[in-house]
């Protein structure tokens, strides 16, 4: 399976992503502009040990990471801006989960663009978005539970 960031600003996160992904046997994608350095200390930390294990590519842009992938890749978009809940998603063990920044979500036309293929988390309306890393685990999880461990 893959996990794509898109634009990723804060380090804890994208270090926890990481060691989520070297947990799993997960490609990490990390594309665009990215909010620290890869080698960080901050990424280190939350990612310990465990970054030299993390099998991941960085890209310049989003066409930069499209040019790169199967053209026929199955793409999941997650955001709290998606009609469909993660569950209605049919995953597959070669899928790309995409997330966007932090702060930002996505690209704008990403949410025009990517429409079909916008996922969302159910939430209570306490709450406006979960934390990427969490959000990342969530979708990933159900993502291999779905594949029943062919990933």
């Amino acid at each position: 399976m893959n996990i794509v960031l898109v634009n990723p600003e804060i380090p804890f996160n994208t270090g926890n992503i990481g060691r989520t992904c070297v947990s799993t046997n997960t490609k990490l994608h990390l594309v665009g502009k990215l909010g620290f350095e890869i080698s960080d200390k901050y990424i280190k930390r939350s990612a310990m040990d465990y970054w030299q294990h993390l099998d991941y590519e960085l890209y310049d842009n989003f066409e930069d990471f499209l040019a790169k992938i199967p053209k026929d890749a199955e793409m999941f978009f997650f955001s709290t801006k998606g009609k469909k809940t993660l569950w209605e998603a049919k995953y597959t063990p070669d899928i790309y989960l995409i997330f966007g920044s932090e702060s930002a979500g996505f690209p704008k036309d990403f949410y025009t663009k990517y429409e079909d293929k916008l996922y969302t988390i159910p939430m209570d309306g306490k709450v406006r978005s979960l934390n990427l890393s969490t959000t990342a685990g969530i979708v990933l999880f159900e993502a291999i539970r779905q594949c029943q461990g062919q990933w």
